[in-house]
Formats: C-alpha cells, sequence, structure tokens
C-alpha cells in the first residue's frame, strides 16, 4: 500500500517527484503529496485524491529544491483528505511513512504531554515529533532516527527530510520493501524501483532494518546502516524495469495492455522453466527430496489464493500428492499441524504482501522449507525463502492481476508436471502430451484475444446488473471464483463464483431475470454435471453467458429448450490441463469491457492497492 519516492540531486526535484508518484500510482492511493528543502526552509504541497489534484497545485504554487519527498497515501488512520496526506512536518522534519505503527497512540499521548500539538489523525505524525523531539535535546538527525526507531512498533518504511541539514535524505525500512537508486549527481529511494526506472537501473535492495543516508554536500554518496547500527554493504543490482516497459504503449489502458501481453510472457515463463532439447520441465536449484514430500501446503491471497486452488486439482491429480490451499492472512492466527515432509508453497506477486511474509516468519521459525513464487525476484519473501520460483510478467501496474495470475499458473503446472515425474507418479506419455499442451498454450491465448470485439458486445448485457454469478466445476471453478473478482475489482458490480454444485445449496435463490450468470463449461469430465447446473439457471430464467468449446456447444445447444435466449462463446478443444490457464482470458476481457462501459478507474479501483503491505 501507498508510494514513496525521495530524490537528492543536482537539479530541482519538483517535476521528478511528481513523475515518481505518477508510476506508483498503481498501487492504490487516496491522497498526495511533496516536500523540499530549500534555504533551511521545509516547503510542502499536499492534495486528497488523485494524483492531477496535486499535480495542478504545484503548478499554481511551485516549490523549490534539490532534495525532497513524495508520497501517495492509502488511508488507514484518519480520512482520505489533505490534513492527513502525507508528508507530515513538524518546523524541523518532514516523513513519509509506508506501513502502520501499532503503539502511536501511547507514543501521541506522551508527545502531547510533552507540548507537541498534532494537526492529523494519523499515526504518522508519532514519528516527525519523536524525531523532532530527539533532535530538540541535542541529537543529530542520524542518532535522532535511530533513537526514534527503537520507540516504533510495527511494519513500516519512512523517507525524511531535515530543515537543518538540507543535503541529508535518511530512509529505512522494518517490514515494508525500499530501494535505493544510484546514478552519477543523482540518488532515488522509493517504495519500487518502478518509479525511477527512467533515470536509472542501479539499484540496491534495504535489507530488513537496514537505514539509509544518502547525501548530497561535495559529492552524491550513501552509507547504509543494519539495524544494530553498523555500517554495511549491500550488493548493487542491475534492475530489469525499464520506463519502456511501465508505458501503456498504444492501449488505453495498463489492464488491456497486460491482457495483451500474456502469450508472450507465458511463453518466455515456460522457456524459463524447460529443457529446450529434451522437452522436460527443469526447475534449477530447487533440490528437494520429491519422493519424500506427502503433502503440499499452498499459501497466498486474493488471486494468488485462486492460483493455488487451480494447483491444488493439477498437483493431486497429475501429482498424486496432498494439496491443502490457505488463505495467508488467516493461516497465520491458527496452530496447524505440520510435517517435516510438507513443501510450503507461497505465492505472491509483488514478493512483499505483509500477511504472506508474516507466515514465511512463522514457517522458518519452526525449521519448515518455503518455497517463494513470486514476480520480484530481489523482493523480502523471495530473499527469504529457501527456494524461489519466479514468473516472467514484468512489471504488472494495473491494480487487478492478469498477466501475473496467469503466469503463476504456468510456473504452478510445470512444478506439478516436476512433482509427478520426480515420484514415478505420472505416465511418461501422459507427461510428454501435458507438456506439448503448455507449449500450445500461448498460441490458444492469442486467439482468443484476437476475437477481444466478443466481449466487447457482450458487456452491454451487464452494465445496468446489480449482482452477477460465475459458476465453474472441477478445475474451472477457481476461475470462476477469480472472474467474479475480476468483475468486483474493477467494475463495482456485486458477483459471486461458486462451485456449480453449490447452486442448489443457497445462491439459486438469487437467480432472477435480472441477474446475469456466466458458467465456465468446457467439455471435460466435468461438463455433464455442470450442464444440469445450466439447466437450473435457465428454468429461473437468468440471463446466462457460456463459456465452452465445439463439443460443449453441440451438447448444449441439443438439450437446451428451442426459443431459450442465452449467449455462447465458444473456445478450441484443449486437454484438460490447460484449461484454467485458458479459460481465464475471458473473464478477465469481460470484466475489462463491462468497467469500460461504466466509466470506473480501470488502473486504480477505488479502495484497492496492488501491494498489501498492511494488516
Amino acid at each position: 500500500m501507498c508510494g514513496i519516492i525521495g530524490i537528492v540531486s543536482q537539479n530541482q526535484v519538483q517535476s521528478h517527484l511528481i513523475d515518481g508518484l505518477k508510476r506508483l500510482e498503481y498501487r492504490g492511493y487516496d491522497s498526495a503529496g511533496i516536500a523540499t528543502v530549500q534555504d533551511n526552509q521545509i516547503h510542502r504541497r499536499r492534495s486528497a485524491g488523485k494524483l492531477i489534484n496535486l499535480q495542478n497545485l504545484v503548478e499554481s504554487e511551485p516549490i523549490q529544491g534539490q532534495i525532497g519527498i513524495g508520497h501517495t497515501r492509502w488511508a488507514t488512520h484518519g480520512a482520505a483528505n489533505t490534513e492527513n496526506a502525507h508528508p507530515h512536518s513538524s518546523r524541523e522534519v518532514a516523513v513519509v511513512h509506508n506501513g502502520i505503527i501499532e503503539n502511536f497512540s501511547d507514543l501521541k499521548k506522551h508527545l502531547q504531554e510533552k507540548g507537541y500539538t498534532f494537526q492529523s489523525d494519523t499515526d504518522t505524525e508519532v514519528i516527525v515529533y519523536l524525531i523532532t523531539d530527539y533532535l530538540h535535546q541535542g541529537n543529530d538527525p542520524l542518532t535522532a532516527v535511530q533513537k526514534t526507531l527503537t520507540k516504533l512498533q510495527g511494519a513500516f518504511a519512512l523517507a525524511i527530510l531535515f530543515k537543518d541539514a538540507p543535503d541529508t535524505l535518511i530512509a529505512t525500512r522494518h517490514g515494508s520493501p525500499l530501494v535505493l537508486g544510484i546514478k552519477e549527481n543523482e540518488l532515488f529511494v522509493s517504495s519500487d524501483a518502478v518509479a525511477f526506472a527512467p533515470w536509472t537501473q542501479q539499484v540496491c535492495y534495504l535489507e530488513e532494518g537496514d537505514l539509509a543516508v544518502l547525501n548530497a554536500g561535495d559529492c552524491f554518496s550513501y552509507e547504509l546502516y543494519d539495524r544494530d547500527g553498523h555500517k554495511v554493504d549491500r550488493p548493487l543490482r542491475r534492475s530489469q524495469i525499464t520506463g519502456e516497459s511501465v508505458s501503456k504503449a498504444e492501449y488505453s489502458h495498463y489492464m488491456l495492455k497486460e491482457i495483451f501481453e500474456q502469450p508472450t510472457v507465458l511463453s518466455d515463463t515456460l522457456q524459463s522453466l524447460l529443457n529446450l532439447e529434451n522437452q522436460k520441465v527443469s526447475l534449477k536449484d530447487i533440490d528437494l527430496n520429491w519422493k519424500m514430500l506427502n503433502r503440499i501446503q499452498i499459501i497466498a491471497c486474493g488471486t494468488s489464493y485462486y492460483a493455488g486452488l487451480v494447483a491444488k486439482y493439477w498437483f493431486e491429480k497429475w501429482a498424486g500428492i496432498a494439496v491443502d490451499v490457505e488463505i495467508a492472512s488467516e493461516f497465520r492466527y491458527r496452530s496447524p499441524v505440520m510435517s517435516s515432509n510438507t513443501l510450503n508453497i507461497l505465492i505472491s506477486q509483488s514478493g512483499e504482501t505483509i500477511d504472506t511474509l508474516a507466515v514465511l516468519s512463522q514457517l522458518k521459525e519452526h525449521g519448515h522449507q518455503v518455497l517463494a513464487l513470486v514476480n520480484v525476484p530481489e523482493s523480502s519473501i523471495a530473499r527469504k525463502a529457501d527456494y524461489v520460483l519466479q514468473t516472467l510478467a514484468g512489471p504488472e501496474i494495473g491494480v487487478a492481476s492478469t498477466k501475473a495470475f496467469t503466469s503463476q499458473l504456468m510456473v504452478l503446472a510445470c512444478l506439478c508436471l516436476k512433482t509427478g515425474k520426480e515420484r514415478d507418479v505420472i505416465k511418461p506419455d501422459v507427461y510428454e502430451s501435458l507438456v506439448q499442451a503448455l507449449v500450445s498454450l500461448p498460441g490458444m491465448i492469442s486467439y482468443v484475444l484476437q476475437n477481444s470485439e466478443i466481449y466487447q458486445k457482450l458487456a452491454l448485457g451487464f452494465t445496468t446488473a446489480r449482482n452477477c454469478l460465475y459458476l465453474g466445476r472441477g478445475i474451472t471453478y477457481p476461475i470462476a471464483l477469480e472472474g467474479a473478482l475480476k468483475l468486483k475489482e474493477i467494475s463495482y458490480i456485486h458477483a459471486e463464483g461458486y462451485a456449480a454444485g453449490e447452486l442448489k445449496h443457497g445462491p439459486i435463490a438469487l437467480v432472477d431475470l435480472t441477474m446475469p450468470v456466466v458458467v465456465l463449461a468446457p467439455y471435460d469430465e466435468w461438463f455433464e454435471k455442470t450442464l444440469s447446473n445450466l439447466q437450473e439457471v435457465i428454468a429461473r430464467g437468468a440471463q446466462l453467458l457460456c463459456l465452452t468449446d465445439q463439443k460443449g456447444e453441440e451438447k448444449i445447444r441439443q438439450q437446451i429448450k428451442a426459443g431459450y435466449s442465452m449467449e455462447i462463446v465458444v473456445f478450441p478443444q484443449v486437454d484438460t490441463f490447460i484449461e484454467p490457464i485458458l479459460y481465464t482470458i475471458p473473464v478477465q476481457l469481460l470484466a475489462y469491457y463491462i468497467a469500460l462501459l461504466k466509466g470506473t478507474d480501470i488502473d486504480q479501483p477505488r479502495n484497492l492497492a496492488k501491494s498489501v503491505t498492511v494488516e
């Protein structure tokens, strides 16, 4: 949640701060602000709402300075208004903050007793006045920040300016990510390297508890300190994120661009895991005793959780191993019975999801092995896990996940085949046919995307709906959940995904003439049962959209009463193994075009954030 940008430069930084915040908009926010130091004064501009409001403000009331910080805030403590927007400041200090200070109430009371007056309802202001108080006691900026950190409880990342140290910016991370960007005569800090991608690809990822002091002065330099206050070095790396990779190109929205990128990113991801010479899945550096495994536990949140639900079907059928799928935010509050022969797979697109990261720490404390599936190889989860598998989705800016989700499915499918082969469960001919099915998948998806105008027309029937139902059975059930989630996220239409067999156990009470029902019904081993559920929906007169293949269409038209109006979209006949990935594409397109017709903010839907770093 939230976005931080900090810049130390030989040039004026106002425009770069705004540009950096624009690239962080995807993270979700409801107010924004920047601050600079010039002539031994802190200058600040803040506004509620979208970044355009801040941009208009600084155009009419510009601020000067060659060192500055910026922030996009997703409200936790206090309403989404200008008073609660970051940066927060005193006369001496300005602070931007991601995360939550859990003990802020006690700290605030203590500071008020010392005479400090608070201007906002946020937890962040206690950081401002703690640092200010230590400065008043004669401490230098670094010492004041270090003493402040000992008082704070929670997960947070900070970037701090000082009136009386106009060449210094201090940044630190405790449970929330920060990365430095290094360039000649310019230094950056941000919650995501995407913020400064057009200016430098040379980066340094801060470790947990690290503190960075960025200095201008006679030369541009930085020093790093660990949680114990000792100077440390961290490796410099080259980021793969470029200015071009975070551009919308010719597309009207990032989400649409990312939907259409899926054939390429799935092909890239598959090639990274497949030995092209022998067509075998090769997972480098995953040194597991596959035959000893007796259970897999997949832990994730949101869309990544649905990827885990698909994988459960795969692993149980083709690898012969029991699988549990857990929501990270609930797993951490249970007392699960663990086994040394369990492989724990944690899925997180950003690699910074706070609930999933907490589970990782919990598992490692008890000596359990963890395999992380992430899209960001330098993320906190990737660095702490025993093994890492990376999706090659590239930067995903749209808040509603599309290409990251299908890339997760591609990696999980390959991991399933590897597991089945190593455990001697999957027959060689079946293994080879499933590999070929994965190889064919990008082409199948391209075919679906070439006919995207179908979904523009279908979307017209959904724009007046207040509720929608998605049904799937077997391996497409999780895709029904994902389809409903996509519709909720970006169109704000209430939607629910259900296992088709559960229709009669409650949701059928909602089905009437006004409710659209989307049924995922490929002609597979579950088709006949799904067809019965489809009949139940028809009997109640619902608006019906059926996603199927040619054999499924023939069966449906044979059995459906003549004259009943329904929409059928026909897809290529594919192996059951790849059905969930292929059938994800139409539910993404449908959600996109419905939201487009409704005029919602597709890339930055209200109240949502891309990287969920608060509990």
